[in-house]
């Protein structure tokens, strides 16, 4: 068959819409002449298969991948159809396969009861329904491109990807990428508080929020007061440099995601209570008059339920100025709430006057300095002893008491002292020296006079302080004045004023017990003394009354050949209460401001 072409007429090809397409997407190719009319038109396909269209135009649906590539039209006559143009110019046509854009808001890692968005999109066309699936579980549709998955759990974790669908019969695109979910517990921060939850006005107080877990990289912190907010910064600390009353409260903390919508649960509260400044209180135990080799202790205590306090104990020092001392510190120790200072052998060295103080924090808070507490060491020396005439701790008043400094050496310098209301010696009417002994004679006592006596030498040194306690009573208790060494025998005797009563009947204590009821006489004694027979003592007799109390001190025998220093820190001991002169002692020491030294 011979075929004729029309050299001069060449077709136009175009395609609608423009390419690239999608697949999915309809296709139209228009094939035209426009100098004369009566075509019809062949299209050739990329594979070169023809197909033929009386109107010119070649309708693709839902075009594929395959169906991409050149394409080109010719037309030919109706009435003959062996007369045909020329090919037209060859037109691409680009499909393109379609992968889906998945988002998630607010952020993949998310916590128990966030809200979580997942957004299908595909940019480039219209009329889609859109699939998504987790984990290769039974997918799932949403017209419109978006999934929210409200207050969601750990299940709810897990890898998602989505496509989208269109047509009938419905054309798919490729997944989209995979995001993976992770669901974690919503952490809860920890306030932690230093130095304590119980300060004192004028401490610094620093509370720190910890968040551990949830996988945030950096947070912002909230503090709330008693449930208002205070603070909001990415500060992890929350400081008062100085706190009043008005700081006291709960506080709590609670962390937001620094680049991210992520919070965490609120803390737990801690109750900030603020006090006055805290009194620090020393003690003494057994006793403040001790004699060489005993072991005494010093307990620093804070009167509070606080705790974290490190404890100082001090010697006080006149200085030479007026009104100004020296404090020189002798040891210190962490102890909570209390510090305890032992000296387990004593030496004449440790008589003076002691207070404590506490700190704690960062900066360092200090408590006011304690009550003063003064220790008095008896110290062993054969040439020089102390003779008392009446020999009694307690003597009436308006009587007379003889004090001597008796230097079996043959050396001179020693005289009497005594601590009463005043710091100074006996009088000069009341001072009589013979040779190496130095007499100090009171003819008539007063109350005034109780207080504590000892020799002193030229050179300062002090030897055989004692306690004499005098008494406008009728009844006192007639016991020794140095402490009785261990497994020698105690007498006590109730003495009357002026004479004695007819019934002598008298009752002893110890420590408010009974010890010994005597039925025919005055006198109490116990023929082997040993430590446990330490204590305050005192008489009573059933019309006269009772008579004041005394402390009677026992030495362990030999104690002489145990002299060692300063120990540490150890357990508290019972803590005596109360000595008449030791109260003196304390107010007078630490009033005497001005008075020249003894």
């Amino acid at each position: 068959m011979n075929l004729l072409l029309f050299t001069d007429i060449t077709p136009t090809l175009t395609v609608q819409p423009q390419t690239p397409v999608f697949i999915g997407d309809s296709v139209t190719l228009i094939c035209e002449v426009h100098q004369s009319t009566g075509w019809e038109f062949i299209f050739k396909n990329p594979s070169n298969t023809e197909s033929t269209e009386t109107t010119g135009t070649k309708k693709i649906r839902s075009v594929q991948v395959s169906d991409g590539g050149k394409y080109k039209c010719r037309a030919r006559r109706k009435e003959n159809p062996q007369v045909y143009t020329e090919d037209s110019e060859p037109i691409t046509v680009t499909v393109q396969d379609i992968t889906p854009t998945l988002t998630v808001q607010p952020q993949t890692s998310v916590f128990i009861g966030d809200t979580v968005t997942l957004t299908c999109e595909v940019h480039q066309s219209t009329g889609w329904q859109f699939f998504f699936t987790k984990s290769s579980n039974i997918e799932y549709y949403e017209t419109t491109g978006t999934t929210t998955i409200r207050s969601v759990k750990v299940s709810d974790g897990g890898e998602y990807k989505c496509r989208a669908g269109r047509g009938n019969p419905q054309v798919y695109t490729k997944y989209s990428e995979p995001i993976t979910v992770t669901v974690q517990e919503r952490p809860t921060p920890q306030v932690s508080v230093l130095p304590a939850d119980h300060l004192f006005r004028g401490e610094t107080l620093n509370l720190r929020c910890v968040i551990n877990g949830g996988g945030v990289s950096s947070w912002q912190y909230s503090w709330y007061k008693n449930d208002s907010i205070i603070q909001q910064n990415k500060l992890q600390y929350y400081t008062i440099r100085s706190v009043t009353e008005s700081d006291a409260g709960k506080y709590t903390c609670r962390g937001n995601e620094t680049r991210g919508s992520r919070y965490s649960n609120t803390s737990n509260a801690v109750t900030l209570t603020v006090s006055d400044k805290p009194q620090t209180v020393l003690s003494v135990s057994p006793q403040q008059w001790l004699t060489e080799g005993d072991s005494v202790t010093l307990m620093c205590e804070v009167r509070s339920s606080s705790t974290g306090w490190t404890f100082s104990v001090f010697t006080v020092q006149k200085h030479s100025s007026v009104n100004k001392y020296d404090y020189e510190l002798v040891s210190n120790s962490s102890g909570g709430f209390k510090g305890i200072y032992t000296v387990s052998s004593v030496t004449v060295k440790h008589t003076g006057v002691y207070m404590c103080r506490a700190e704690r924090g960062d900066p360092v808070y200090h408590t006011e300095y304690s009550n003063t507490q003064t220790l008095w060491i008896t110290g062993v020396s054969p040439s020089v002893s102390l003779i008392i005439r009446p020999n009694r701790s307690q003597q009436f008043s308006s009587e007379s008491l003889s004090l001597s400094c008796e230097d079996h050496s043959n050396s001179t310098g020693w005289t009497v002292r005594r601590y009463t209301d005043k710091l100074k010696s006996c009088s000069s009417s009341d001072m009589r020296s013979t040779g190496t002994t130095s007499t100090c004679t009171i003819r008539s006592l007063s109350t005034s006079d109780t207080g504590v006596y000892w020799c002193q030498s030229e050179s300062g040194e002090k030897l055989h302080p004692v306690n004499i306690s005098v008494h406008n009573v009728d009844v006192i208790l007639d016991s020794p004045v140095h402490p009785v060494t261990e497994g020698d025998p105690l007498t006590l005797r109730c003495l009357y004023r002026d004479k004695n009563p007819s019934n002598l009947t008298a009752e002893f204590y110890k420590d408010e017990s009974v010890v010994q009821n005597q039925t025919t006489g005055d006198m109490m004694i116990i023929p082997t003394v040993s430590k446990s027979h330490e204590g305050f003592y005192y008489c009573k007799h059933p019309e006269r009354g009772e008579s004041p109390k005394s402390w009677i001190s026992v030495r362990v025998s030999g104690f002489y050949q145990e002299m060692f220093g300063l120990k540490s820190f150890t357990f508290p001991l019972a803590v005596c209460p109360y000595l008449i002169a030791t109260v003196v002692l304390v107010v007078k020491c630490y009033r005497l401001r001005g008075e020249s030294s003894v």
